[in-house]
């Protein structure tokens, strides 16, 4: 396996999972796209694209850093335009960019709504549409095109809403991008898959929510590796998955899974939202 000379485009990948992702793909030599806001640090939210693309170039990858918001349309066919200029191509997209407010419907403000909305559906959306044309050019030349989502298994349970309704509808709006888009593109040799963590991850953002131990959760490369196995997979096979980052591995002999807990030992981990 490998994803030597494949250009991957990663929306919000200056930290945290995406990053990683990225990260992983560069070990490889692979050609990769940071697409995100953020251009200058934030103390509360450490890196930046440029400081992703330098990481990415001292694995072994070949980094373009774009600074783009993907709520706004013209923005996201700019940046997918530059990334054409500068590789050829695209062979994968990893939507990966997200807005997470954990509020009950009475505490959740409109401009909260708004913005995971816009980046999780409509920047989902947006991006994926975007780069269609270049992912059906990259079947037809035999380079295995994906998109991979980081969204969650579609459940209709109310408990999965009941406690923030809009963040949920939200991601679950993700996820249906995916269950359509699979099948949509799938005579195009495209393939579309979901990918979701079976713990809580520690990445900067999750420090941020009040509560949360990060001892308890798992590391941000137990998603770059299950995602490195996805992306390797056939993609006229392996569409229109949810897959969740343990079991991918598991499939492929993973069995020791310590390696990725923040806390060596760890039995109790916080799991994620969504996964029964």
């Amino acid at each position: 396996m490998s994803l030597a000379g494949k250009t991957i485009f990663i929306t919000g990948g200056s930290r945290g999972i995406g990053l990683a992702i990225a990260l992983r793909a560069a070990r490889d030599g692979a050609n990769i796209v940071i697409a995100a806001k953020t251009a200058e640090e934030n103390p509360k939210l450490p890196g930046t694209i440029f400081t992703a693309a330098k990481e990415i170039e001292q694995a072994g990858g070949v980094a373009l850093a774009i600074q783009a918001d993907i709520r706004d349309e013209i923005q996201i066919e700019a940046a997918i335009a530059k990334a054409v200029a500068k590789f050829g191509g695209i062979d994968i997209l990893i939507n990966n960019a997200s807005a997470i407010n954990l509020t009950p419907t009475e505490k959740t403000p409109a401009k909260r709504f708004d913005l995971m909305f816009d980046v999780n559906i409509r920047g989902t959306f947006l991006t994926s549409q975007a780069a269609i044309p270049y992912l059906k050019k990259s079947a037809e030349e035999g380079r295995n095109p994906h998109i991979l989502t980081l969204s969650p298994p579609l459940s209709m349970k109310a408990k999965w809403f009941k406690n923030h309704v809009a963040y949920t509808m939200s991601k679950y709006g993700m996820s249906m991008c995916v269950l359509g888009m699979s099948e949509e593109f799938k005579r195009d040799g495209v393939a579309v898959n979901a990918l979701w963590p079976r713990t809580a991850i520690d990445t900067a953002a999750l420090q941020m929510i009040p509560g949360i131990d990060t001892d308890f959760c798992r590391k941000p490369e137990i998603l770059a590796d299950a995602a490195y196995e996805i992306l390797n997979r056939p993609s006229a096979q392996a569409t229109g998955n949810f897959y969740i980052d343990d079991e991918v591995l598991a499939s492929v002999g993973v069995t020791d899974f310590d390696k990725y807990a923040v806390v060596p030992g760890t039995k109790d981990f916080l799991l994620d939202f969504f996964l029964d």
